[in-house]
């Protein structure tokens, strides 16, 4: 293992976490010295056995119509208390104001008002859905999940890429991926006091209790999946075991009299409380697409009279827009008073004639993301482009210049990854997840780090090949010397 360190070689200009000029920066000198007593064969065994455990359990993700196991890399990501506060705190504050940006939307609109934000930006989003107006949490809660993506640029500084507080996913890999972990790695996790991540589906659930109607003291919540053929259901199983609830899909519900009811093998039974794993316009027939079957018909109806509860709230998506994310730090000043703990990366909006005529004539060292993709589907590296799609591209901003926005190529920071037997820097971002039970909003300390297994390439999603990594959150100071915890200290799952 101490050759292939050896070997390794960071890339310029990323910031590399693990390794600066001095050699191991402190948050990784314990993992490092572990590693490092591991033979390259030891660690390319447990990497094998890693992937043949996804496969067994079923931890897969689809890609092309085929079913494979989600990569999971060995060498975990290790996040240092002082950072991991500021980003709690910046997903915090960042979860508060879409929250009251997103009640005032569908209701007063005193921020279009106020001018922080032109109306036209919201009644042209895609996700915009009047049909979610008069549609309130009975604890004020549109937000229960959220998922901020995090990027960590060339100075080591954390920034915001883009929000998802529509139908965050990916929480499950963070619980699988510290079990695995744990299995492959236990010496090393032994050596460290890292905080613990399996909490996670009792913080979701008492956040959807707390969301049920008013004057129902033991509220009934279900998991509504699309079913096993879509992608997450992996997820959308593991959530709903480990929170004790029912697995539910469209067929299962029925509306009646305004009130949802559930079919059991004892007949119908209340529901209070529906996590929804489903996009809006799959959700009710009536509102939505009339030939969708993945829904219910009356669901958005039974939430307006206030009888069941939609977490997250239909119309989030909106806050999703790429378009709104350029407005978020105008947006955190006005609902909250403050700065942005943690910034945008620069972004030109394309919908403005100054900014798009200087973003068309620098096209070729920017990257161009419609601002309704996710997946990494529709982005342009202007860098990695060849003329003719920097032409296409150019066609498709000026024939819809508010569907684009432009950015700056952030190299993402990087970190070792064991890929064809050695280890290479390889760029990652980080998902938090946020829960909000309308008192509190709780950051599950470590989220998901994905991690794109090519050399060189910048898109992380699973889609395009991406994988991810364990994320370790200290719970103590980052020490410089290496010290080995007593039982009683460690703090793992």
């Amino acid at each position: 293992m101490t050759a292939m360190f050896d070997a390794y070689l960071t890339r310029d200009p990323a910031y590399d976490e693990m390794f600066g000029d001095g050699g191991l920066r402190p948050p990784y000198r314990r993992l490092g010295d572990s590693l490092r007593r591991l033979t390259a064969p030891e660690l390319a065994s447990r990497v094998e056995a890693l992937q043949a455990s996804y496969l067994d359990q079923g931890v897969t993700f689809d890609i092309g119509g085929e079913e494979r196991a989600f990569p999971l890399d060995i060498v975990p990501r290790v996040i240092e208390r002082d950072t991991w506060s500021t980003i709690e705190a910046g997903v915090q504050q960042r979860v508060a104001a879409l929250e009251a940006f997103l009640a005032d939307v569908y209701d007063a609109g005193q921020v279009f008002t106020d001018g922080v934000v032109p109306r036209r930006v919201i009644a042209t989003s895609h996700h915009f859905h009047r049909a979610a107006a008069g549609v309130r949490s009975p604890n004020g809660v549109r937000i229960q999940v959220a998922g901020i993506d995090l990027v960590c640029d060339n100075t080591g500084e954390f920034r915001v890429l883009e929000d998802n507080v529509r139908v965050p996913s990916g929480v499950s890999y963070v619980m699988t991926n510290r079990r695995a972990i744990a299995a492959a790695l236990p010496e090393t996790m032994a050596e460290h006091r890292i905080r613990p991540v399996a909490n996670y589906p009792l913080k979701l659930l008492a956040a959807l209790r707390a969301a049920a109607p008013a004057g129902v003291a033991d509220p009934t919540v279900v998991v509504l999946t699309p079913g096993v053929y879509n992608g997450a259901y992996f997820e959308h199983a593991l959530l709903a075991r480990t929170m004790g609830v029912e697995l539910v899909e469209g067929r299962d519900l029925v509306c009646r009299n305004g009130h949802v009811m559930m079919r059991t093998t004892k007949g119908l039974a209340p529901v209070h409380v529906i996590y929804r794993r489903i996009d809006d316009e799959f959700l009710d027939p009536v509102h939505f697409r009339a030939d969708s079957m993945l829904g219910c018909v009356g669901l958005i109806d039974a939430a307006r009279m206030g009888n069941v509860t939609l977490a997250n709230a239909v119309g989030n998506g909106v806050a999703d827009d790429k378009l709104i994310y350029t407005y978020m730090p105008d947006i955190i000043g006005y609902y909250l008073g403050e700065d942005p703990i943690i910034r945008n990366v620069d972004t030109w909006r394309m919908g403005e004639p100054e900014a798009r005529e200087e973003v068309l004539d620098r096209l070729d060292e920017l990257v161009l993301k419609p601002v309704d993709g996710s997946g990494g589907k529709g982005i342009v590296i202007g860098p990695a482009a060849s003329a003719a799609e920097l032409d296409e591209l150019r066609a498709k901003v000026l024939a819809d210049p508010r569907e684009w926005i432009a950015q700056p190529v952030v190299q993402l920071s990087t970190v070792p990854t064991f890929v064809d037997g050695r280890l290479g820097a390889r760029h990652v971002d980080l998902r938090p997840f946020a829960v909000n039970d309308g008192s509190k909003v709780w950051v599950l300390p470590g989220g998901l780090t994905r991690v794109a297994l090519a050399e060189g390439e910048l898109i992380v999603n699973s889609s395009r090949g991406g994988g991810s990594k364990d994320t370790w959150v200290l719970a103590g100071p980052t020490q410089t010397q290496l010290e080995v915890p007593t039982q009683t200290q460690l703090e793992v799952e």
